[in-house]
C-alpha cells in the first residue's frame, strides 16, 4: 500500500469524528480532527515524517521546521528524524503557545541550533482559518527566521490555504477535508 493511502487509512480511522464540535476558531463544526491520535501512532508519526519531509524537499533551502507545541511537535521530531536518516541537516524547533514565564521568557525551544536569517517552513496538524498558523510564522519571523511556508496534514478548506498564500507563503497539505468524509 502506498505511504499516503496508508497514512489516510490510519488518519480516518484514528483522527476523524463525526459530532457536534467547537473548533479553536470558535466555529461551530459537524466533524473534529485530532490529527495527535495519528501522530503519536508509531506509523502514523514515520508516515507523517516521511511524507512532510518530502514536501518540505519541494521547498527550496529549507534548513529547519518547526511548529507550534503540542500539536506540531511530533511533526516537527519526525520530519527531522527522516532528514537524518537521509543524511540531510534539518533542525527542529518548537513554538510555545506564550513564552515561558521563567528563565529565558523564550518562545522558540531548540534555538542554539538555529541562526538568525535561518530558512524555515511551519509544521501544522490542521488548518482551518489559518489564524494560529499566522501567528505561528510572526513568531518565528521575530525571532529572526526566514519563513518559506508551512506544511499541513490537513486543510480543513476553510479559508486558511488562502489567508497564509495571501501573505507570500507557500502552503501544502496532504490532505483537505474533502479526503476524509
Amino acid at each position: 500500500m502506498e505511504e499516503r493511502d496508508r497514512l489516510h487509512e490510519i488518519l480516518k480511522t484514528l483522527s476523524y469524528e463525526e459530532g457536534e464540535f467547537i473548533l479553536k476558531s470558535g466555529k461551530k463544526s459537524s466533524f473534529y480532527i485530532d490529527a495527535r491520535e495519528t501522530t503519536l501512532n508509531p506509523e502514523g508519526m514515520s508516515l507523517v515524517g516521511k511524507i512532510m519531509y518530502k514536501m518540505v524537499k519541494e521547498i527550496p533551502k529549507v534548513e529547519a521546521v518547526g511548529g507550534v507545541s503540542v500539536g506540531a511537535d511530533p511533526l516537527v521530531c519526525s520530519v527531522v528524524l527522516h532528514a537524518y536518516y537521509n543524511n540531510d541537516n534539518i533542525y527542529g524547533f518548537f513554538i510555545r503557545k506564550e513564552p515561558k514565564a521563567h528563565g529565558r521568557s523564550l518562545w522558540i525551544e531548540g534555538a542554539k541550533n538555529l541562526r538568525l536569517g535561518m530558512n524555515v517552513v511551519i509544521l501544522e496538524d490542521v488548518v482551518t482559518t489559518g489564524g494560529s498558523s499566522l501567528r505561528a510564522i510572526e513568531i518565528a519571523q521575530q525571532a529572526g527566521y526566514n519563513v518559506k511556508g508551512l506544511i499541513a496534514i490537513l486543510d480543513r478548506l476553510e479559508g486558511g490555504k488562502e489567508l497564509i498564500e495571501s501573505k507570500g507563503y507557500a502552503f501544502m497539505s496532504i490532505f483537505n477535508i474533502n479526503d476524509l468524509r
